[in-house]
């Protein structure tokens, strides 16, 4: 995940099987520095549709600024086409946005809706806090808990909530840790953008 000056936060994820580094490939870490450089999210998500697909593993990407959401889908070859993501709550996993084919997000995503929204202004984050820590999961196993045991190489390592407000104002909530291991905590950012 990636915060540039401008207010352009983008972050990636990996598609189903593509999980860690491949010989020949470009790391997808660059992905959302990339996209972050830019001006404005709609400036990303064009920069980003720019570039052939192929050169990375399959991947997600989110980019938003205080106007605009979308999503990008790199699936591996053609390049990426951005959506839009509308006004209300989104969950983007190794799946499409709010895709209920996703154990994750068939579980959690009603949650999300269901819960007190986050107060950034008065640095209230205790339920989506609470939420991103939970380590219980159902019959489907390992793939719908938020807060993932280490296993293989793969397991949730940290955890971040950012909030980007119409004025400018950012808010980075930043844990360490595995959500529940270690608290949240503030990322001084710079001041607000106008």
């Amino acid at each position: 995940m990636a915060l540039g000056a401008s207010g352009v936060v983008a972050a990636v994820l990996n598609r189903p099987g593509s999980l860690g580094p491949a010989l020949g490939k470009r790391s997808r870490g660059e992905l959302p520095l990339l996209a972050a450089a830019e001006r404005s999210a709609a400036r990303a998500a064009s920069t980003i549709a720019r570039l052939d697909a192929c050169l990375w593993r399959p991947f997600n990407m989110v980019v938003a600024d205080r106007h605009d959401a979308f999503f990008l889908p790199g699936l591996g070859s053609g390049r990426p086409a951005p959506r839009p993501l509308g006004a209300g709550v989104w969950m983007v996993t190794a799946h499409d946005p709010n895709d209920l084919a996703s154990p994750r997000t068939r579980r959690h995503l009603p949650l999300f809706r269901e819960a007190r929204a986050p107060d950034p202004d008065h640095g209230d984050w205790s339920t989506w806090e609470a939420l991103l820590a939970d380590a219980t999961y159902g019959t489907a196993g390992v793939g719908e808990a938020l807060r993932v045991p280490p296993v293989g190489g793969f397991g949730t390592v940290c955890s971040s909530l950012l909030a980007l407000a119409i004025d400018g104002r950012r808010q980075w909530r930043f844990c360490a840790a595995a959500p529940g291991a270690a608290p949240f905590a503030e990322v001084a950012l710079p001041t607000a953008m106008a």
